[in-house]
C-alpha cells in the first residue's frame, strides 16, 4: 500500500473515531454503533501494527475514554484504567497470543500444573468504575473517564445494592487491608431495561436506545433518588491493591470473599481452543443471560507474565477483548453492480471488502434501488456502514462520507438491461427491464420457484437450476416436472444417484397447497400473505373450490373470474397489486404454463387454510428478530391458525411486532409508533 495513502487514511480514521468517540462518551450521544465504532478502531489498530512508524499519543488507539462531565468532582486514579483492544476472529486471538510470546522472548507457560493459562470473563456491556475501601469501608467510587481521571459518584455507587458498604472479613487467614482499590463493571438488567421503557411510553417520555446508555446516565444523575430508582447492578472483576495473588482466578476468589458480586460464568481455561468453545458458547446463549454481553475478555492467568507483558498504548498486552461478530460494521464499497430479480425489478448492489457482520463473512449488501442509492449517497470506494440485525440481509445503512479521499466515483443506472440490452423503464421507485423473457429475470424466477416459500425443492439450488437451463433440460418452471433421471445422470460431475434424489424429491413436490402455488407463480407485488388471501377467497363457494385437491386450471380460472373491482375489495389489496393480479391471469402465456402443470401432474391442496379459531380475528403481527421456540414459519402458522393476519412491514395499522433477539428496523419503527410490543414469552401466552 502507498504510504502517502496510509498515512492519510490514519489520519481520517483519527480524526472520525475521535469524534465519535467523544459524542458517545462525553455527550452521551450515539452518532454510529458502538459495532460500527468499534470496526473502524480495528481497522486503525491493524494499519498502525503495519505501519507503526505513524502511530502517535493522540491516536484514539492510545486513548481510553472520553473526558469527566464538569458536574462532578474529579479523581485522580492511582494507577491508570486502561481499557482493552479488540479481538474479533480465532486469527486475531492466535495473533494476540504471538504478539505477547514475542514481546515476552518465550512461550507463555504454568508455572505449576495446577494453575490455567488464561482467565475468561464475560464482558459486560456495561460502565466501567473503581471503587476505593479504607479499613474496609466504601470512601470512594468513581468512572473511567479518560483513563487518568474520572469522576466521583460515590453517593450513587452507594445505592447500587450489589456494591458492599462495608467488606466482609475473609474465611482464609488474612487481614482486611488498610486500603483497597478494585474495579468493576455498573450495568443494568434486561428487565430493568423493559421496566423503565414500559414507563417512558407511559409517561409519553424518550424511549431509551440500549441498556448500556442509561446505565451511564443514571450513574452521571445529580439527585442519587434518581440513580437509586433505576435498580443498577454490578459485577467486580479485578484488585488493583497488591495482595500477593499469583493468578488472575484467585484475585477472583479473594474478591468473593470480601463481598462483591463476582460473575459465577468467568472461568480459567488452558488452551486458545478453550478459549474459542468459551466464547462460542456464550455467542450462542447470550440472550439466556439477564443482562447484556458483547463478547468476553481474556487475561493471562499468571498475574506475573501479566504484569511483565506491560502494556501498549493505553491497553494491557496481557489481555483482550474477543468480542462477538458485531451486528454492524463498516467496510469499502468496490464496486455496485446489477442484480435482475424475477420481476424484471434492478437492484444496485455493492460489491464490498469482506468484513464479518453477525457471524458471517459479508462481500455484498443490497442497496434497494436507486433512490436509496442517492439518499445515502453512496459511490464506489465509499466507506460505509453494513448491517444484518435480525431479520435484515446485508444492508449498507450508513456513508461515513468524512473519511473520502476524493476519488470516489458516482453511480448512475443502467439506460438499457445490462444482461439482454432491453430498454429499462421506471415503475414508481423501481427501474425495470421490459422484456418478460429476460434471461436474468427467467433465472431469478426459477429460484423463487423453488425456494422454501414456494415448492421447497431444496436439490434444486442456483448453480443445479443454471446448469439445467445452460443445457437445455428445462425452459420454464413446469418441465422441472417432466425431467427424467436420464436427462441428468448423463452430465458431467452428475451419477445416478444424484439424478435419482433430484428426481425423487421434484415428485414429492407435485401436492402443494394453493397459497404456496399462487406464491411460487411469481406474480409481480404478489407475497406470502397475499397468495394466502386469494387462495382464501377462491374456497368461497361461488368459485366451487372445495374439493380437497384441486388441478392448476380451476384455480387459474377462479382467479381470473374475478373483476379488477373485486380483486381491490380484498383486504390489505390496493390498486397497483389488484391490476398486477387482473394482468397476470389474463395473459394467454400464462394460462399456457398453468397447462403444463397440469399436464406435468400438479395437484393443488385446498387444506389448512382455514383457521381453527377466530381468537385473533383482525389482529396484525410483524414479526422481527430471532426466535427461540419457534421457527419464523412456524409462528406465522399459529396465527394464521388463530385467525389472525401476518404482515412485513410495520405501520398504525399494526396491533402487535413479536420481538425475538436481535430484532431489526421494524423493532425501532414500532417503537417510535407506540405499536405494541410482545417478547416470545407474551407471545407464546397469546397464543393459548
Amino acid at each position: 500500500m502507498d504510504r502517502k495513502k496510509v498515512k492519510e487514511r490514519i489520519l481520517k480514521l483519527r480524526r472520525e473515531i475521535d469524534r465519535y468517540r467523544y459524542a458517545y462518551h462525553v455527550l452521551d450521544k450515539e452518532l454510529i454503533s458502538p459495532e460500527a465504532l468499534d470496526s473502524l478502531k480495528k481497522e486503525l489498530f491493524d494499519i498502525e501494527q503495519k505501519f507503526p512508524e505513524f502511530v502517535a499519543s493522540d491516536s484514539p488507539t492510545q486513548r481510553v475514554g472520553g473526558l469527566p462531565l464538569k458536574e462532578f468532582k474529579k479523581v485522580k486514579h492511582e494507577q491508570p484504567m486502561l481499557s482493552f483492544n479488540d479481538a474479533f476472529s480465532e486469527k486475531d486471538m492466535k495473533d494476540w497470543l504471538a504478539r505477547v510470546e514475542n514481546y515476552l522472548g518465550k512461550p507463555i507457560t504454568n508455572k505449576t500444573a495446577l494453575n490455567d493459562l488464561f482467565y475468561c470473563e464475560l464482558k459486560i456491556d456495561g460502565l466501567a468504575i473503581e471503587l476505593v475501601y479504607e479499613n474496609g469501608v466504601l470512601v470512594r467510587g468513581s468512572t473511567r473517564g479518560d483513563g487518568l481521571i474520572g469522576e466521583d459518584v460515590t453517593q450513587n455507587l452507594k445505592t447500587v445494592e450489589a456494591i458492599p458498604l462495608k467488606l466482609k472479613l475473609p474465611i482464609v487467614n488474612r487481614q482486611l487491608p488498610k486500603r483497597l482499590i478494585v474495579r468493576g463493571e455498573v450495568f443494568l438488567s434486561r428487565k430493568e431495561f423493559e421496566r423503565i421503557n414500559k414507563e417512558q411510553l407511559r409517561k409519553g417520555g424518550k424511549i431509551y436506545a440500549n441498556p448500556r446508555n442509561v446505565a451511564a446516565g443514571s450513574l452521571r444523575q445529580l439527585d442519587p433518588k434518581v440513580t437509586a430508582s433505576r435498580k443498577l447492578d454490578s459485577f467486580v472483576y479485578d484488585v488493583v491493591t497488591a495482595l500477593n495473588q499469583e493468578t488472575h482466578e484467585e484475585k477472583h476468589e479473594l474478591l468473593k470473599a470480601y463481598g462483591f458480586k463476582t460473575n459465577a460464568n468467568n472461568r480459567s481455561v488452558e488452551t486458545l481452543k478453550e478459549v474459542f468453545a468459551f466464547r462460542n458458547y456464550w455467542g450462542k446463549n447470550r440472550e439466556k443471560l439477564p443482562y447484556e454481553i458483547d463478547g468476553i475478555v481474556v487475561i493471562i492467568n499468571d498475574n506475573g507474565v501479566f504484569e511483565a507483558a506491560g502494556a501498549v498504548g493505553k491497553a494491557p498486552r496481557g489481555a483482550i477483548a474477543y468480542k462477538f461478530s458485531p451486528k454492524e460494521a463498516t467496510t469499502i464499497v468496490k464496486n455496485i453492480k446489477i442484480q435482475i430479480g424475477r420481476t424484471g425489478a434492478l437492484t444496485p448492489v455493492a460489491e464490498l471488502e469482506p468484513v464479518e457482520v453477525g457471524g458471517i463473512t459479508i462481500t455484498r449488501a443490497t442497496l434497494h434501488n436507486y433512490d436509496e442509492v442517492c439518499r445515502l449517497g453512496v459511490k464506489i470506494g465509499d466507506t460505509v456502514i453494513v448491517n444484518r440485525a435480525g431479520d435484515v440481509i446485508p444492508q449498507v445503512v450508513k456513508v461515513l462520507k468524512e473519511l473520502r479521499s476524493g476519488k470516489e466515483k458516482e453511480f448512475k443506472m443502467p439506460v438499457n438491461c445490462p444482461f439482454d440490452g432491453s430498454r429499462i423503464v421506471k415503475d414508481g421507485v423501481v427501474y425495470r427491464c421490459v422484456n418478460k423473457n429476460c434471461g436474468a429475470r427467467q433465472r431469478e424466477f426459477l429460484r423463487h420457484f423453488v425456494s422454501k416459500s414456494a415448492f421447497n425443492i431444496e436439490g434444486l439450488g442456483p448453480k443445479i437450476l443454471d446448469r439445467f437451463l445452460d443445457e437445455g433440460l428445462i425452459a420454464d418452471a413446469a418441465d422441472i416436472f417432466v425431467l427424467r433421471k436420464g436427462d441428468i445422470e448423463v452430465l458431467e460431475r452428475f451419477g445416478e444417484k444424484s439424478a435419482e434424489n433430484i428426481i425423487s424429491e421434484i415428485n414429492e413436490r407435485k401436492k402443494i397447497s394453493i397459497n404456496k402455488f399462487i406464491y411460487g407463480l411469481g406474480i409481480l407485488h404478489v407475497g406470502e400473505e397475499t397468495s394466502r388471501l386469494l387462495a382464501e377467497t377462491i374456497l368461497d363457494a361461488q368459485f366451487s373450490i372445495s374439493k380437497p385437491h384441486s388441478k392448476p386450471s380451476a384455480v387459474f380460472g377462479a382467479l381470473k373470474k374475478i373483476s379488477l373491482e373485486d380483486l381491490q375489495k380484498i383486504r390489505d389489496i390496493g390498486p397497483a397489486v389488484a391490476q398486477s393480479i387482473h394482468d397476470y391471469f389474463r395473459d394467454r402465456r400464462h394460462e399456457d404454463l398453468i397447462k403444463k402443470f397440469e399436464k406435468a401432474g400438479i395437484i393443488l391442496e385446498t387444506s389448512g387454510l382455514r383457521p381453527k379459531s377466530l381468537k385473533l380475528k383482525n389482529k396484525k403481527f410483524v414479526l422481527t428478530g430471532v426466535l427461540e421456540t419457534m421457527s419464523r414459519e412456524e409462528a406465522k402458522r399459529k396465527i394464521r391458525e388463530l385467525g389472525g393476519d401476518i404482515s412485513e412491514s410495520v405501520s398504525q395499522k399494526t396491533d402487535f411486532v413479536i420481538a425475538g433477539s436481535e430484532p431489526g428496523r421494524k423493532y425501532e419503527k414500532a417503537k417510535n409508533l407506540r405499536v405494541k410490543i410482545l417478547d416470545e414469552k407474551e407471545f407464546s401466552s397469546m397464543l393459548r
